[in-house]
């Protein structure tokens, strides 16, 4: 597996993640089984879920010669 497999992989498992995430919080919403003082511990938690480290990675790797050229024209 090259650096672009990983990278989109890691890119679709962290969506998958967001989405499991969101719909969750959804249905206990809807539901009223979240009280504020929850949802608002969530939302301020301070855990990034990308980390500065993913960044640098996905920043070579954008640089790195595995992207064709732009054509101009």
């Amino acid at each position: 597996m090259d650096n672009k497999d990983r990278l989109i992989l890691a890119l679709a498992a962290l969506l998958r993640a967001e989405r499991e995430t969101r719909g969750a919080l959804m249905e206990a919403l809807e539901e009223d089984s979240i009280s504020r003082e929850t949802l608002l511990a969530i939302l301020s938690d301070p855990i990034p879920i990308v980390t500065q480290e993913d960044i640098a990675f996905a920043e070579r790797f954008a640089l790195s010669k595995h992207l064709p050229l732009e054509k101009k024209g």
